[in-house]
């Protein structure tokens, strides 16, 4: 398997694909497969690192750092693979460690994808007690209505259960997973001279579109796309629509 230690850790990727280096980075209920509809269709136009946080898929986590590590082991894994500069897609829990690591290390990020996430943010004024109260109102909710639409629910049974599954893997849950990961300020973001794409399911519960639009505006050098009937996961309910949005964008990067 292709993997690399990290102390007494292993880190698992997968590598696909040739020319432009585009690392793939899943949320809390995902690991590397979670990508299975983007790398059937990017890796004949890109190289694709599809990365195992520590603690989740074939990762494992002896120091129980959890995503406290998650940047300093992305930059490790990107130094094994003699990868000096990337894009990012990070989605929810990744989408964190996405913009961390291109705020540590711009000089190593061509351009970044946001899905589904503001786990990054330091939120402004504007957005604290609404997404305080976001969180209280979603924290009774079972994992599938969390993370998949209610479009996608209905829609369709077996590719649920295909998620739920896949999340089986993992050594952590939302609940158990350690560590943290840094907040940042919009400010931060909008100081970089790269650009950030963000993009949000119409009916993410954890993480309402207009709170990502919102945060979006913030960043000058930000566009923001809104995919209809997907939820949590827009990568995963919505592929088609969700590569014809960011493979242009990469492409653009050059």
């Amino acid at each position: 398997m292709p993997q690399i230690t990290r102390g007494q850790s292993t880190l698992y990727y997968e590598d696909r694909g040739q020319g432009q280096a585009v690392v793939l980075l899943h949320g809390v209920g995902g690991n590397h497969a979670s990508w299975f509809h983007q790398v059937a269709r990017w890796s004949a136009a890109f190289r694709l690192i599809s990365v195992d946080a520590r603690g989740f898929g074939n990762s494992t986590d002896a120091e129980g750092l959890g995503r406290s590590a998650f940047t300093d082991d992305l930059a490790y894994l990107l130094d094994a693979l003699s990868l000096p500069k990337v894009t990012l897609i990070g989605q929810s829990m990744g989408g964190g460690t996405a913009v961390d690591f291109a705020l540590h290390y711009p000089e190593r990020v061509s351009g970044v994808v946001v899905a589904d996430s503001l786990v990054w943010l330091h939120p402004p004024e504007s957005l604290r007690e609404k997404m305080a109260n976001r969180a209280k109102e979603t924290a009774t909710l079972s994992q599938a209505e969390r993370v998949l639409g209610p479009s996608f629910l209905r829609r369709e049974p077996a590719l649920t259960e295909l998620y739920l599954q896949i999340a089986s893997f993992n050594q952590y849950t939302v609940r158990t997973l350690p560590g943290t990961q840094a907040k940042h300020e919009p400010q931060a973001l909008a100081a970089t001279d790269f650009p950030w794409l963000f993009l949000a399911g119409e009916e993410d519960v954890l993480f309402p579109a207009a709170f990502i639009e919102e945060a979006a505006s913030l960043v000058p050098n930000a566009s923001f796309v809104k995919l209809a009937q997907a939820g949590h996961s827009a990568y995963f309910e919505q592929p088609d629509a969700f590569c014809e949005h960011v493979e242009p964008w990469i492409r653009a990067l050059g």
